[in-house]
């Protein structure tokens, strides 16, 4: 009665337990290391940072202002331009003006001309009555039947006549010269206007170049992310390009691993993955998808170990992994293992 007593294990649970030693001893598919992707984002407009107080692992919204460059100059060039196109548009309204007074002036010695004209025509039907009238008195007197007054008097009608038609044609004369030269100064004061108008587009061109300098002035954050690190502080001198900080958006990261040639035979990209993490006190799985596949193989990196140690040349990807809770940090090391239909054997 005193000999100890075996208990046999269920096969169920020592097949897990087999199961779960062996998953641990397994070694995984690649070695990667976490990475963001970050956007680095520079100045575009010269001057002193007048605000900037960003600080890494701030966390920004897109189209935020996190700074301003001093745009002093360019106001003061956009209030001197503004004066200008004022100026220049009050030209084209005077212009405007002037163009109306001419046209009626034109209008009324067109209407003077047009008056003329049919005046010497009733003079030229009087004219013709008097020659008639002239010819039919020289016969009469010729026959002696008419006297020398009257063969005088339609004389000096005739002569009353060519004189007012010689004075009607020069008056006429006169009017269609005046009307050219109103035309004259009505088409030489539409081009003011249409180089008034070009002198308000220029100002407008102008104008807007400036204020697009004065938006640039200020700095606004490009994409939602996390600041990774500062490169300017407020006070300093910036120039176009310069970087003034990194941001990059955590809440999807990419993993960089490397596979040899066997493996990327079924690789593709959209093929799922598992990266494994020590992060948040313990082992975490997350879900991931192949995002890049190079298309050229290098040697093996320094750091990274690929599945088969002997593998002399090998090919980097990237698999995307969203970040929940910002557990995974740039630069952790992970394990990959890929499903099993893309898995080398």
């Amino acid at each position: 009665m005193g000999a100890m007593t075996r208990r046999a294990v269920h096969p169920a649970i020592l097949a897990a337990l087999l199961a779960s030693a062996c998953a641990r001893q397994e070694k995984p598919d690649a070695y990667g290391n976490v990475e963001a992707v970050d956007v680095v984002v520079g100045a575009e407009a010269s001057g002193q940072l007048i605000t900037f107080s960003l600080q890494e692992g701030q966390k920004l919204t897109a189209g935020a202002a996190v700074g301003t460059i001093d745009a002093t100059e360019l106001d003061l060039e956009r209030n001197q331009l503004t004066a200008q196109r004022r100026a220049s548009a009050s030209r084209v309204n005077e212009v405007d003006e002037q163009v109306g007074v001419l046209q009626a002036q034109r209008l009324a010695a067109t209407a003077q001309r047009d008056a003329a004209r049919a005046q010497r025509a009733s003079l030229e039907a009087q004219d013709d009555v008097a020659r008639r009238a002239y010819d039919r008195t020289k016969r009469l007197f010729d026959q002696q039947a008419a006297t020398a007054q009257q063969l005088d008097q339609v004389e000096r009608d005739v002569r009353v006549l060519e004189q007012q038609l010689r004075a009607q044609d020069e008056q006429i004369a006169a009017q269609d010269h005046q009307i050219a030269a109103l035309a004259s100064q009505i088409e030489a004061v539409r081009a003011q206007r249409r180089t008034a108008e070009d002198q308000v587009a220029s100002a407008d061109a102008q104008i807007a170049r400036v204020a697009e300098r004065v938006r640039k002035s200020e700095v606004r954050n490009p994409v939602a992310g996390t600041v990774l690190a500062t490169y300017a502080k407020a006070g300093e001198i910036v120039q176009p390009g310069q970087p003034l900080y990194k941001i990059a958006d955590l809440g999807s990261v990419e993993v960089r691993a490397y596979v040899d040639e066997r493996q990327l035979a079924g690789l593709h990209l959209g093929s799922q993955a598992q990266v494994t993490a020590d992060a948040g006190g313990g082992h975490r799985v997350l879900a991931g998808t192949v995002s890049w596949i190079s298309s050229q193989a290098e040697f093996t990196p320094t750091p990274i170990q690929t599945r088969e140690e002997r593998a002399d040349l090998v090919y980097a990807v990237k698999i995307r992994v969203a970040n929940e809770g910002d557990l995974l940090k740039i630069g952790m090391p992970v394990d990959v293992r890929f499903s099993h239909e893309t898995a080398a054997p």
